[in-house]
């Protein structure tokens, strides 16, 4: 992995990798990835939100750990939650298939997932993004 000498707006960096290509040839191909600069927890989060309003640090954590708690309640109600700017969560699920439809029960379900769509707003914001 050789890093590439472009960053990104915003803090972002790419990085070249070099991968076989998808089509089963003996031809290499590459690609540039953004890689992330970092990670953010929700301490940080909620010191920042805190510098901005009137609610202690403390207070904005409680409020967001609560927002994960509900967030996890309606989507297992199987809810779509739609957080406005942030955007929407829904639960995937992987399915094995069979040829006839009552040969299918609970147990043909693989796993679970959780599917994020980013808001309009998160949308614009990533088309404009530039070097």
């Amino acid at each position: 992995m050789n890093k590439y000498n472009k960053n990104w707006q915003y803090g972002h960096t790419l990085s070249l990798f070099k991968k076989n290509n998808p089509l089963y040839t003996n031809e290499i191909q590459h690609i540039l990835q953004a890689v992330s600069t970092g990670t953010v927890d929700l301490e940080t989060i909620a010191y920042e939100i805190s510098n901005e309003c009137t609610l202690s640090p403390i207070d904005v954590h409680a409020v967001l750990m609560a927002l994960g708690t509900k967030i996890q309640m309606h989507l297992g109600d199987g809810k779509i939650v739609d957080l406005d700017h942030l955007g929407k969560y829904k639960i995937g699920s992987k399915c094995k298939s069979e040829p006839a439809a009552n040969l299918l029960s609970e147990k043909s379900i693989e796993k679970f997932y959780l599917n994020f769509q980013p808001s309009i707003k998160i949308k614009h914001w990533l088309k404009k993004l530039e070097w």
